[in-house]
C-alpha cells in the first residue's frame, strides 16, 4: 500500500484500535480458558497440570437433574423477550418516529430512555419496597382497602412476567434508538408521493415504514436469536428467592453456584461453553433461514 494511503488511513485505524484491542484483551484471549471445560481444574495444579477429562463434564451436564429445568426456564424467558419485549422496541420506536412536535418528542424520549441508566439493583429493590409480602407498600394499602396482598415476589406465576415488565421498561426506550436510526434514513419523497396516491397514515405505516425497517429487524432479531441462553445474570439473580427457583433458575446462576460458590470451573466452564455453541449454531440457522427468504442477514 502507497505512503498516502497509509496517511490518509491512520487516523481511522487509529480510532479502530481501542474497540479491537477490547475485544483482543476481554473476547478472544480469555476463549484459551475453554480447555478447562475438558479437564478436571484445579487452582494448585494449572492448566498443564490438570487431569484431561475429555467429555466427562459435559455428560454429567445432560446427566443433571436439573438440566431440563434449566433448559425449560431459559427458553421460555427467551421465548418472552423475542416476541413481546424485541417487538415492543419496534413499537415504541414506531410511535415515537409519529410525533412531529419537537417540544414533545424530547421530552418523551428522555423519559423513555432515562430507565436504561438505572442499574437493575435499584430496580429490583424499588419492586420489594412496593410489593414485599408484609411490608411492602402496595401490599400495605391493599391490606388498608381490605384486599389480600400481591405476591409478585414469592408466588412463581408471576414471576415471568415481572421480569418482562421490567425488562420492558428498562430497556425498551433504549432498544428502540437503532430502528429510530433506521427511520431517520427513509427518504420523505416515498411519503410525499404516498400523501398525493392518497394514502392516510396507517397505510403509510404499512407499506413505506414498516418496509423499510424490514432488513434491520432482521439483523437485530438473529443478533437477539444469538443471545437465546444469555439472560443476564444480575436481573434474574436478584428475583431469585427459594420460592421461585423452579420457574427463575437458568444457566447463569446455575453456573454462578457451582462456578463460584462450588468452585467446580471445569463443570460451570463447560456449561458456559454449551451455551456459547447453541448460541452460535441459532445465529447461524436463523441467518440461513433469513437468507433463503431473500433477506439480507448477518454475513
Amino acid at each position: 500500500m502507497s505512503r498516502g494511503y497509509w496517511s490518509r488511513a491512520f487516523p481511522i485505524y487509529l480510532m479502530i484500535l481501542p474497540g479491537l484491542l477490547y475485544f483482543i484483551v476481554f473476547k478472544y484471549v480469555p476463549m484459551f480458558g475453554i480447555a478447562i471445560a475438558f479437564m478436571e481444574y484445579s487452582p494448585f495444579q494449572g492448566v498443564m497440570k490438570s487431569e484431561w477429562v475429555g467429555l466427562h463434564h459435559f455428560r454429567r451436564l445432560f446427566a443433571e437433574g436439573d438440566f431440563l429445568l434449566l433448559l425449560k426456564n431459559t427458553l421460555l424467558l427467551n421465548v418472552l423477550d423475542v416476541f413481546i419485549f424485541f417487538p415492543t422496541t419496534i413499537l415504541v420506536a414506531l410511535l415515537l418516529n409519529e410525533v412531529k412536535r419537537r417540544w414533545v418528542k424530547v421530552p418523551v424520549q428522555t423519559i423513555l430512555y432515562a430507565p436504561n441508566f438505572i442499574s437493575w439493583v435499584v430496580i429490583v429493590g424499588i419492586t420489594v419496597l412496593l410489593f414485599a409480602s408484609g411490608s411492602g407498600g402496595l401490599n400495605q394499602i391493599l391490606a388498608d382497602w381490605g384486599f389480600g396482598p400481591v405476591e409478585l415476589l414469592t408466588d412463581p406465576k408471576y414471576f415471568r412476567w415481572v421480569w418482562l415488565f421490567q425488562n420492558i421498561w428498562q430497556g425498551a426506550g433504549w432498544g428502540a434508538i437503532i430502528f429510530l436510526a433506521a427511520l431517520a434514513g427513509i427518504d420523505p419523497t416515498l411519503y410525499e408521493a404516498a400523501v398525493t396516491d392518497g394514502a392516510n397514515r396507517l397505510r403509510q405505516l404499512w407499506h413505506i415504514t414498516i418496509p423499510s425497517l424490514r432488513n434491520v429487524i432482521v439483523i437485530m432479531l438473529i443478533l437477539r436469536i444469538g443471545h437465546i441462553m444469555d439472560l443476564g445474570f444480575e436481573h434474574i439473580f436478584l428475583l431469585q428467592n427459594p420460592l421461585n427457583y423452579k420457574v427463575s433458575e437458568v444457566f447463569e446462576t446455575f453456573i454462578y453456584k457451582v462456578g463460584l460458590l462450588q468452585g467446580d470451573y471445569s463443570y460451570s466452564t463447560a456449561v458456559g461453553l454449551f451455551k456459547s455453541a447453541v448460541g452460535l449454531t441459532m445465529v447461524l440457522l436463523v441467518n440461513r433461514i433469513a437468507k433463503r427468504l431473500g433477506q439480507e442477514g448477518v454475513f
